[in-house]
């Protein structure tokens, strides 16, 4: 198994370069910030950024937990890849990590350097100390259950290849909970109220008698009574409903809404005179 190892500086561009220095090299599978990835999957891990402070994210980057460590390395064996992308902010880093991980010795070292100039780093550098950004090298989408509660950005670039086509590449940009720019909290007020002010803009609701949530680390689940007037299909009337307050509470509060329970606990039928 061939190790190439990309060192730089915290907040130099590493990640942001990762993809594009993966394909260059040949090389598919990249360990970065605790996580073991494959083209634009996470196949096993957790992300640094999302730990609580500057400490345990290096202590995950490292893969100090055993459970951690022990995921990470089956899924290395199970995969079998013929070369890995190991990044981290020093040599004595990427060379603890490959230890770690039982990995080889490390054949390449690069350093971030040599693949961009420093007006990159420059603009790297700001946009993680003056707004606290991270680039982590997958798709958005493949970070919203780890990531829910935290505002994420899609980042697509487009590179020239060989062949003069273009290629997309994605990655995803996210400000960590042990960012200096702080914590924010979102109540479970301001979920129902989002809830609530949707479902009087449902036509066919005739009253919402009920509201509730239960959140976990990786999302929530919403709880609704309804009543429904009469004549309305329950059915596509639900469904509606729960397309919308998913879309809606998702775009608000960046959580990841797991399911939309709907109850429909009465018909209100208008009495003609």
């Amino acid at each position: 198994m061939r190790i190439v190892a990309l060192v730089g500086k915290s907040g130099t561009g590493k990640s942001y370069q990762s993809l594009i220095l993966a394909k260059n090299k040949g090389i598919d599978f990249i360990v970065d910030d605790g996580l073991f990835i494959h083209g634009n999957k996470i196949l096993a891990g957790k992300s640094a950024k999302r730990q609580a402070t500057k400490v345990a994210a290096v202590k995950t980057a490292l893969f100090f937990d055993e459970d951690h460590r022990k995921q990470v390395i089956e899924a290395i064996i199970k995969h079998n890849p013929s070369s890995i992308l190991v990044i981290g902010t020093s040599d004595k880093m990427v060379n603890k990590i490959a230890e770690r991980l039982e990995l080889n010795q490390i054949d390449e070292r690069i350093t971030i350097e040599e693949i961009t100039d420093e007006k990159e780093r420059e603009n790297a550098r700001k946009q993680r100390h003056e707004m606290g950004k991270h680039v982590i090298p997958v798709p958005t989408f493949q970070l919203k259950h780890e990531f829910s509660g935290y505002f994420l950005d899609p980042l697509k670039i487009f590179r020239r290849i060989s062949s003069g086509k273009h290629e997309l590449t994605e990655k995803s940009v996210v400000r960590p909970t042990y960012s200096y720019l702080g914590e924010y909290i979102i109540s479970d007020r301001v979920i129902t109220d989002i809830v609530s002010y949707n479902t009087q803009h449902i036509m066919g609701i005739a009253e919402t008698t009920k509201i509730s949530t239960i959140s976990s680390e990786n999302g929530i689940n919403i709880y609704i009574d309804i009543t429904v007037n009469y004549g309305i299909s329950i059915i596509h009337l639900s469904q509606k409903l729960q397309q919308k307050l998913k879309e809606e509470v998702e775009k608000m509060t960046a959580l990841n809404v797991w399911n939309v329970h709907i109850y429909v606990k009465n018909i209100f039928k208008i009495e003609k005179e």
